[in-house]
């Protein structure tokens, strides 16, 4: 059973890979959003959690969805992986931890850096399209040289990109990040460019978006946004703004047919 979360499609590619080499269930983690989440492992079956990394740790959607996960892991193998667009700090050090307060040891663990999508920063923006390419194909052949050792069960491995300042990045970076930059409130729509197609709200994996087809997009401002920029990255006439951030930035999110390309 693969525990996998993804916004613009980076993870959802990299689970949706191993879950036809494994052959084993994937299981999307904004399905189960409240209350203890108990599945029905197979005998031997694998345990994975893949998710990308928000400020150097794991988003908190998937903290909270494994501080709820009540499940025997005893004759299980668990491993992890994450996608990042440069470096992963601290996160499996942080996810390691979550998983013991549940009962869960971590076997191993495997990070993979693909194309970048967090735009929220003034200085940070989508990767060129040259960059774009480059990261897939080594994610790709990476990912094809993790499956065997997942598939065989391998313990103790850690295949991790935890960058120069694992520490200050996760734990003072990432903690500013957490606090103060996971919000919905700079979102807004450009009225113009806005033709009410319902796709941002149809793409947000935590339905924070209130709107459809016909109908100019609201956030909710309650708490559940992840700004995983989903909603930015697949509207189609880029009429999505994070306040004066995203301006005149790129968008990206995961296509098979580009990575071919």
């Amino acid at each position: 059973m693969i525990f996998y979360f993804s916004g613009t499609g980076n993870t959802r590619w990299a689970a949706q890979y191993l879950s036809e080499a494994t052959q084993e269930e994937l299981v999307f983690i904004p399905d189960h959003p409240t209350g203890t989440f108990s599945p029905d492992l197979k005998e031997g079956e694998r345990i994975g959690f893949c998710f990308p990394v928000h400020g150097w740790r794991p988003p908190k959607l998937v903290r909270d969805f494994v501080s709820r996960l009540r499940l025997r892991a005893e004759g299980h193998y668990v491993y992890a992986l994450c996608t990042a667009g440069d470096n992963i700090g601290e996160t499996i050090e942080i996810l390691e931890k979550d998983l013991s307060e549940v009962g869960i040891h971590l076997d191993s663990a495997f990070s993979l850096i693909m194309p970048e999508s967090y735009v929220g920063l003034p200085f940070m923006d989508v990767d060129t399209e040259a960059k774009e390419k480059a990261k897939k194909d080594e994610a790709a052949a990476l990912l094809q040289s993790y499956e065997p050792i997942i598939a065989k069960r391998e313990k103790g491995v850690r295949q991790l990109h935890r960058g120069h300042w694992p520490r200050i990045n996760s734990r003072i970076i990432g903690g500013y990040f957490t606090h103060r930059l996971i919000t919905d409130r700079p979102f807004h729509v450009d009225s113009e460019r806005c033709v009410a197609c319902g796709i941002c709200a149809s793409v947000c994996p935590v339905h924070d978006i209130i709107g459809g087809p016909g109908s100019t997009p609201q956030w909710r401002h309650d708490g559940s946004c992840l700004t995983c920029f989903a909603c930015y990255h697949h509207c189609p006439h880029h009429a999505i703004e994070y306040g004066r951030r995203t301006q005149h930035k790129g968008q990206y999110h995961f296509d098979q047919r580009t990575k071919d390309k």
